[in-house]
Order: C-alpha cells, then structure tokens, then sequence
C-alpha cells in the first residue's frame, strides 16, 4: 500500500506538536521518521492509527482519503502500530495475546478456535521469521521476543503498514540485528515500515527513505547513501552537534567508591552480583558495559541504597555504607541518574519544580523548622531550567508532559545541582536523541573534571567507549575485565559482553 499523510497539524494545550507535515511511503518501503524527543513523531504515528484526530490534514492510503475515528478502523484499513511499551497481558499465552480482540470463531456459541489461530501464528511466525512459540507465556519471553510478538498481532490483523516506535529501545544489539532482519523479510513481502528512532546508525542501516522533525515540522529528507550522520543529526537540532564526546585525559585523584567482594540478589533471591570488586577515583569515569540482565541492576541499587547486599564490603571515601539509606548515601554526596527516570528518577504528577527538589526538600534553603520556602523553590528551580536547557512551558508543568530528554534533564539538573562527589548513572541516555545525548555527557564530563568520580552503567557500546576512562564489562554478575578507555575496541568490549575469556591486562 502506498501511503500518505498531507499538512497534518495537531495542536495540544501549550504546544504545536505537529505543523503541517507531510509525509509518504511507497510499498514495501522503509521509511525512517527521525527526530528529537518532542519532534512529533508519535503523535503523527497516532494520528495514523487512529489514536488521535488530526486537528487539520488528510491520510491517504492508495490515493483514498481515509478518517479514523479509533484504532479499529485504522486496523481494519491495514494500519498497524508497535508501540514503544508493549501492550501484551503478561499472562496470556502467543496465541491468546496474538488473537485478542481479533479472535476466530467456530460454533453456534462463537466459541475461540484456538487451533485455527494458532496455525496462522506459526504461519506467520515461519513466514517472516519471527522464530516465536506460540505457546509460551508472555511473562517468561525477553523484550526482543515480546516485540516480535507485537508484531505478530500487528500481522495477525492484515497489517500492510506496520509502525515501529522506536522499536530498538529495550533491545539488545544482536536483538537489534535481528529485528532489522524481520523488517527486510516483511518489505520483501509488500509491507510499508514505518521506522520511528532517533539512532542514527539504525535509520542509516534499515530505511530506504529518511524524513527528519524538528519541533514539529519536516526539517528535510534524505536517502541513506546520500547522507552521513552528521548531516542526519544536525538537521534534527538545527545545529552544529558534537558526536564524538569532547573529553581531555582523566586526571584520577583519591578513591571515592569502593567495592569489595561485594554480592547482591535479584528479586528472585538468585545471586545478581557475584563477588565484585571495584574501584572509582574522583577525576575519571569508569564505564561498566554487559548485556542487560548480568547484574547491573542490582549493582547500582545496592551502591545507592535501594537493594540489601548480601555479603562484601562498601564504602565511600572512608565511610563504610554496607547499611546505609538512600537518604544518608545521597548525603554523602552521591547523585543517581536511574536506569528507569519514570519509576525511580521522577514523580510524574509532580510539577518540574517539586521533582526538582525531591533530594532536598528537607533542607534549606527549601525548607526551615519543616516549613517550606516556596520562594526558594521556585528560584531554584527556574535557575536549574536555564541553566540545563530544560524546555518547559513552566516550572509548574507535570513531569509527565514533558518528553524525554526534558524528564532526563531534570534528573540530571537536580542531581548536580549540589556538590557531588560521586555520580552513578545507570542507562543515563537511554532513550534520548542526540542533542539530549551530547549534553548529558558534556555535563558527565564536567562534573568529572570538577573532581567528581563517575560510574556510568551502560548497555550502548558506542557510549561506554566514547565516555569511559576505564571500562569494566559484566557478564553473569561479576567483573570479567577491565581496559583502559583509550585503547578499548568495540570488539574487545563486545567478546568480553559475550563471557569470552579476559586475556589482557587491566587498567
């Protein structure tokens, strides 16, 4: 199918989020739809599977002019969307998760024809090489093989154009690798692929055709072969962008974090963490890299407070911090960037100013004798906005309207707003475009030449090279090697992720 979207406009309270874009794809076509957080790229993908109502514009599909008042029709037209979050009943099994809402029927009493769903399942499954049980239980599959199963259930309805909203973002490379596989097999087969990301190695890989937003406007458009990534990432900010993070050498001083012998459970009472031993020093940056799931997780909760050790030691400077509260970690001045900010790094009904003082509200200048100074607050938080670049209509606007790299950047402005003498960053641009990902290490990068020790934890390889001053890698809960930053390569890095055996010397 050929589709096409003509001068849709989208207005919400405050913001413009899409102006007048226009954009097709032909069939069997890739179409990379590239932008910044905020740029507008959901909302326009919603639009077209009949989420919203464009306020103004026309989709056409095959040259017909088509309304969706609800995703059903959209459906029912051959649109269908692989949200960002999946949207799967945990404990539903393949079948019964594929088949809801769209379920065939035998029998006088309308009753699920299991069978006949589930032999279009595998069907579908062996067709484009989805390589999916379909009598496995959503709750027990991994993140790459529940987004194959969302697009299973996009594929059960007849799909002929499939949206994927930033379908790599809970994916590990090889997951990666695999899904842009699945998409060369659906092309080939007629489907139209619309391809929203802010990666500029993925839309350069996979797309045919490259359309970038920039504040809800088409800011150009590119083939793959005719362009760099470069160009890709300065037509998204409307500026000149640094992709290569601007670093001189580390100058390590006192050590500030160490870990010895440390070992921590997961939440299954299985050991995460098994026996690690490490250092940070004020003045550098150890990245930790590992596939996600090797006990990085719980790494972090047990450095910042949040998860019980089992056994080992802690300390910060020469406080030991084995049973330590968040509260006192975070006294020590210790800043957390979470893994997930929605869970742990924000209160999203909260405005951008409460989030802002979250940390401190209990001391001054906030609060004295526990009465609240909301004057301070309220300049503070203006003062943190300007200074971090945080666009927001208001310091009274909800965390939760604003986009990603917003949230990210408050995090990161309350977290260095005070004196830190350690940073812990778990996943800290995960989900972020570039103009949100070169700011968030240039102020990394800044704190570390402030004196402070960074402990990034990261599953991008491309951001564990470009940041750390040393690497460490995890694989099954303990430290398998550790290389000195210069003179670390994607493939030394990458073996040791796989659990290869470390045979050089540490840094």
């Amino acid at each position: 199918m050929r589709l096409e979207l003509r001068d849709i406009s989208k207005q919400f309270p405050g913001v413009l989020a899409n102006d007048r874009i226009s954009i097709s794809a032909d069939k069997g076509q890739v179409l990379g739809l590239l932008g910044e957080n905020g740029a507008g790229k959901t909302t326009l993908m919603n639009i077209l599977s009949g989420l919203y109502r464009p306020d103004s514009g026309e989709i056409l599909i095959d040259g017909e002019t088509r309304v969706f008042h609800d995703p059903a029709e959209a459906i029912r037209a051959g649109v269908g969307m692989v949200h960002q979050h999946f949207m799967l009943v945990p404990v539903f099994d393949v079948v019964e998760a594929v088949a809801l809402g769209a379920e065939t029927v035998s029998g006088p009493l309308g009753t699920f024809n299991r069978a006949a769903a589930r032999a279009r399942i595998v069907e579908l499954s062996a067709q484009y090489g989805l390589n999916v049980d379909p009598d496995d239980k959503i709750e027990s599959l991994p993140v790459g093989v529940r987004q194959r199963v969302e697009i299973l259930k996009a594929l059960y309805r007849h799909s002929d154009i499939l949206v994927l909203d930033e379908p790599s973002a809970v994916l590990t490379p090889l997951e990666t690798e695999e899904l842009f596989g699945i998409i060369r097999s659906l092309t080939a087969g007629g489907t139209t692929v619309i391809f929203i990301t802010h990666k500029l190695n993925e839309v350069l890989e996979v797309a045919d055709k490259i359309v970038v937003l920039r504040r809800g406007r088409v800011a150009g458009t590119a083939v793959p072969a005719e362009t760099t990534r470069q160009a890709l990432a300065n037509m998204m900010v409307g500026r000149d962008v640094e992709l290569i993070v601007p670093k001189g050498p580390a100058n390590p001083g006192e050590v500030v974090l160490r870990l010895k012998g440390l070992q921590v459970r997961d939440d299954r009472l299985e050991m995460a963490v098994d026996g690690v031993d490490l250092e940070v020093r004020a003045g550098e940056i150890v990245a930790i890299a590992g596939v996600q799931g090797n006990g990085q997780t719980e790494l972090v909760e047990a450095i910042v407070g949040l998860r019980a050790i089992d056994s080992g030691e802690m300390s910060i400077g020469d406080t030991r911090i084995e049973h330590a509260s968040p509260r006192q970690i975070s006294d020590l001045g210790v800043a957390h960037i979470p893994e997930d900010r929605g869970r742990d790094g924000l209160i999203n009904a909260m405005t951008v100013a409460e989030n802002y003082i979250l940390d401190s509200y209990h001391r001054p200048p906030y609060s004295r004798r526990g009465v609240f100074d909301l004057a301070a607050v309220a300049a503070r938080a203006t003062q943190g906005v300007k200074d971090f670049d945080i666009r927001t209509p208001s310091i009274e606007t909800v965390a939760a309207s604003l986009s990603g790299g917003n949230q990210q950047k408050v995090v990161v402005a309350r977290e260095f707003s005070r004196p830190v003498r350690l940073v812990v960053a778990a996943q800290p641009t995960r989900g972020l475009d570039v103009g949100s990902i070169e700011y968030i290490h240039r102020r990394i990068v800044e704190q570390r030449d402030q004196g402070a020790a960074i402990l990034i934890i990261s599953t991008e390889l491309d951001e564990v090279l470009a940041v750390g001053d040393r690497i460490a890698v995890m694989y099954e809960g303990r430290i398998v090697g550790i290389l000195a930053g210069e003179s670390a390569t994607l493939e030394a890095v990458g073996l040791l992720m796989g659990g290869a055996e470390f045979g050089g010397a540490a840094a």
